[in-house]
């Protein structure tokens, strides 16, 4: 344990922010603080920082020892917080800003050596170019004296880093960078960020802040989110269980309370009902989750983009591609500001005219387009009154409950839509969109301005949306839940990736070290996709394909069938892992229900002036017997369990094995 804080309560002007929570560092842990804006987190980072300190209350002490403020580390800890301003003095060049920290003052020394080696590497890596070390501080903008700040915290290495939203002001190539530098930093580090993809990969505990309390998850944001939802599916489901008991009990007794012989009865279970531990009810989670498919009122044909030798722009044309959309895709499109992202999307809707070249949507295509004016409605009207004229045909009652799924529920719903904030008007046009049921949608930077359950509902939205979609995002969390491919916008070229964003970046990192093609271009995958179109009955017939295609081809299907065959594995495991968790957990429940209620009844018949009978005894024995009986059953359902786990472990692994085989073929093509 390097840093504790036990039983802690926090007040800010008379307001009560954090209670009673307790909070733990241990060793180098990389840990990230959530929840909502105004929580606490910020406050959180203040305290640990000594900033602010624990209410004078929470003093106390333990086996004789006061606890100053409830505040203990092993030993004494240096700590270092980023803060969104600079205080440092302007008229200062960041040479010798950086210089202060150094632990050694000699100019030739080895390890003024070192440090002058690491913070070049810093200060380069977060984008700046060596010469600018000269420049006073005064001379930089405020995001770039931020990330000048962080480089002088990162040199001194405090046991304790405090980071306050350290990816803003970085571009996507530098959080990248400060990705990998935070998972090889040897001290620990408090993150506050809504970076949901940078949490993922740096960090290893993850502190919810909720209602003024500390609820810590070992893993990163994704095995957080997971845990907390299986969590409030458990408690909701013994909360509900326990209140039909309660019930039955409460039934019992007032049938049974003014009847003599059935007196002591009726005792015994107002006596199981006051010993009984309260199970309380969950605190629902802000997202909603959208478990059934969302599906387009027209299928459309097999191909609902097309573009050949297309060329984009205005009056110069930014690049040209070849590209073919399958229906069912959902593209996420990347790239550096001004690659020409938004200029692709909205040729492709109709809002500009292609340069050159050809650029067709598939039949029957019918398609929502939302850009960054979307969020920008106006209208006096409710939010309820403003989405049922849109949809007559629903009855008030139905619009409610499809609002609701957006987060528009309760009281929401009536607002005015003129009061909505930006995220929240986008997330309105969003739920009209979904709703209106077109079969492509193209969407450009649809999150933007939006909170994390915001997000996260639009997330699980679009993963349960059956059609096409087309996106643009810098939300890199919001391009690895959706998009199962990535184009890529570099320089005038365009390329094709046919996997999920992580993957995408796994074989960018193994590029880097092994130099091959990271991803296709988009016109070869056009060629690709266009060739295994043609049914095979008919393949030999075309003479243009010519015998290394065919080859190819015939290549690319073996190594596809046991790829298919390996995702099919792991998703019948984990779909059996899933039930037999929820299995278990229900008897484990049930199990202790019944348990407590067998011990009070049979303390309340002790206690009695008559002896239990034969009948009682038999009733006895046969319970032990079921409950022996269904204590082996869930040890075998646990055992079963675990070698489930271990199957799946390898059957995931061997699925990824049977994907970059896969690839490898597509990717060496040239060299066949």
């Amino acid at each position: 344990m390097l840093y504790q804080i036990t039983d802690g309560t926090v007040s800010l002007g008379g307001e009560t922010i954090l209670s009673h929570f307790n909070f733990e560092i241990k060793g180098t842990e990389k840990i990230a603080v959530v929840g909502r804006n105004g929580a606490g987190k910020t406050t959180l980072l203040r305290l640990i920082a000594g900033e602010v300190d624990l209410d004078r209350d929470d003093k106390r002490t333990e086996n004789g020892i006061r606890m100053e403020n409830g505040i203990r580390s092993s030993r004494r800890v240096s700590i270092g917080m980023l803060r969104q301003s600079s205080q440092n003095d302007l008229g200062k060049t960041v040479e010798e800003l950086l210089l202060e920290s150094c632990p050694e003052k000699e100019t030739y020394g080895k390890e003024r050596f070192a440090y002058e080696m690491e913070y070049d590497r810093l200060f380069t890596g977060f984008g700046f170019e060596k010469q600018e070390k000269k420049r006073k501080l005064a001379e930089f903008s405020g995001g770039e004296q931020t990330k000048i700040e962080l480089i002088r915290l990162l040199l001194m290495k405090p046991d304790i880093l405090l980071l306050d939203e350290p990816t803003n002001h970085l571009d996507i190539q530098t959080v990248e960078w400060l990705e990998q530098y935070m998972r090889r930093y040897e001290k620990a580090v408090v993150f506050v960020s809504h970076d949901r993809f940078f949490l993922d990969r740096v960090v290893d505990v993850v502190y919810e802040l909720q209602q003024g309390g500390l609820r810590r998850y070992s893993g990163n944001y994704t095995r957080y989110r997971e845990q907390k939802c299986k969590d409030i599916v458990i408690q909701r489901k013994a909360y509900e269980r326990q209140q039909a008991e309660i019930k039955r009990l409460n039934e019992l007794i007032e049938q049974f309370r003014h009847k003599p012989k059935k007196a002591a009865f009726a005792r015994s279970r107002r006596s199981i009902l006051e010993r009984m531990e309260k199970v309380e009810k969950p605190q629902e989670d802000e997202v909603s989750v959208f478990t059934g498919p969302l599906e387009p009122a027209f299928l459309g044909s097999k191909w609902v983009l097309e573009a050949e030798h297309l060329k984009i722009g205005y009056e110069k044309p930014l690049l040209e591609l070849s590209l073919r959309v399958r229906r069912g895709q959902k593209i996420g499109i990347i790239g550096d500001n001004g690659a020409g992202k938004t200029t692709f999307l909205k040729t492709v809707a109709g809002l500009l005219t292609p340069l050159s070249g050809k650029c067709a949507l598939g039949e029957h295509t019918m398609f929502g387009y939302f850009d960054q004016q979307s969020g920008s409605i106006q209208s006096e009207k409710s939010v309820i009154r403003h989405f049922h004229d849109l949809f007559p045909a629903m009855t008030e009652k139905e619009a409610r409950q499809l609002l609701g799924a957006y987060l528009f529920g309760g009281k929401d719903a009536s607002k005015k839509v003129d009061v909505l904030s930006g995220g929240e008007k986008a997330r309105l046009v969003l739920a009209e969109m979904l709703t209106g049921r077109p079969n492509l949608l193209i969407l450009d930077e649809p999150t933007n301005h939006m909170d994390i359950q915001a997000k996260e509902t639009l997330e699980s939205a679009f993963r349960s949306y059956t059609g096409t979609i087309l996106f643009v995002s810098h939300d890199r969390y919001f391009i690895q839940q959706v998009a199962d491919a990535i184009l890529v916008f570099e320089g005038e070229d365009v390329l094709y990736y046919p996997f999920g964003y992580l993957h995408y970046l796994e074989r960018k990192q193994r590029s880097r070290e092994e130099n091959p093609a990271a991803a296709l271009k988009a016109e070869e995958q056009a060629m690709i996709a266009g060739f295994q179109a043609v049914p095979k009955a008919e393949k030999h017939r075309l003479k243009e394909i010519s015998t290394e295609e065919a080859y190819l081809d015939w290549k690319f299907r073996l190594a596809a069938e046991p790829m298919e065959a390996a995702q099919k594995k792991v998703e019948l495991l984990w779909n059996q892992l899933q039930q037999s968790q929820e299995s278990v957990d229900a008897a484990c429940l049930k199990s202790l229900g019944e348990e407590r209620e067998r011990s009070a009844d049979l303390k309340s018949k002790a206690s009695g002036p008559d002896l239990p009978d034969q009948e009682q005894i038999l009733q006895e024995k046969a319970h032990r017997m079921q409950a022996s009986d269904r204590k082996a059953e869930t040890l075998a359902q646990l055992t079963q369990m675990e070698k489930t786990k271990v199957q799946l472990a390898q059957a995931w692994e061997e699925w990824t094995k049977c994907c970059m085989k896969w690839y490898d073929v597509w990717e060496n093509r040239n060299s066949e």
